[in-house]
């Protein structure tokens, strides 16, 4: 592997990846959208190995800590000497489950940058050092731990560049789909045979008429957000008048 990217050209996104695993990183997001992404020169994806910067014949990146305890923790060196060498797009982040919380939102704001960078952490965690004086800030995928950041550094790259101009073939997906513009979840899903073990496509959906269609799509968004994410109909302020009365036009899916 190099650090070379794919793909490059005008408008790519620049995401700089620091990892003892960064084939994990590489092979993920050279399939699919993320892929295509690469190959339209959308993104311009960096893998860095930190065991190319240390200085020893085993290539040893962790040690034990300071004062005792259980595991390792990632040597400082390797870390500085690779974002020195790399001049990566910043911020730089470390993920770690005690970072911001990532989200829908947070990837729309990386995703109007020219670039961000992605610190992987395994063993114990890194040294103090690194998250004093090298990366912007944590960032973290919820609460759970991880045996390193290669999973969850993935799980950022796929969710911001999709949200890029060009990287979905159908501009509207980001939109309409769950926490888009209209912070909901997105509505239940059918496609062809209409009739399949006597369970049926809702009729309206089979209608013609797009602006029922519409209406019908915002009602079961707003079903099943009330359902299952009461929290973010709060976090909208509650339910419009408009939207009061479309829930009575149109009841839940019954198949929610």
């Amino acid at each position: 592997m190099t650090d070379a990217p794919a793909a490059s050209g005008g408008g790519a996104l620049r995401i700089d990846v620091f990892s003892i695993f960064p084939q994990i990183v590489d092979d993920f997001c050279s399939a699919s959208l993320l892929g295509k992404a690469r190959s339209a020169g959308l993104l311009d994806l960096r893998c860095h190995d930190l065991r190319d910067h240390t200085h020893d014949v085993h290539r040893t990146v962790d040690d034990q800590p300071f004062g005792g305890g259980a595991g390792m923790v990632m040597r400082p060196e390797p870390i500085f000497d690779a974002v020195d060498a790399a001049e990566p797009p910043r911020p730089l982040f470390l993920l770690s489950p005690g970072g911001r919380r990532f989200d829908q939102a947070l990837a729309h704001e990386l995703a109007e940058l020219d670039g961000f960078s992605l610190l992987c952490g395994r063993y114990e965690g890194v040294d103090h050092r690194v998250v004093r004086h090298v990366v912007d800030a944590e960032l973290s995928i919820g609460d759970v731990v991880l045996s390193g950041g290669e999973v969850a550094s993935c799980l950022v790259i796929e969710a911001v560049t999709r949200l890029r101009d060009g990287a979905m073939g159908n501009a509207v997906s980001p939109v309409t789909e769950s926490f888009g513009a209209d912070g909901l979840l997105e509505e239940p899903q059918y496609t062809r045979p209409a009739e399949f073990r006597d369970l049926t496509v809702p009729d309206v959906l089979r209608s013609g008429d797009h602006g029922r269609i519409e209406r019908y799509r915002l009602a079961q968004r707003l079903h099943r957000t009330i359902r299952e994410r009461p929290d973010l109909i709060e976090a909208r302020g509650g339910l419009s008048d408009d939207e009061a009365r479309l829930l009575e036009e149109f009841p839940a899916d019954p198949y929610h």
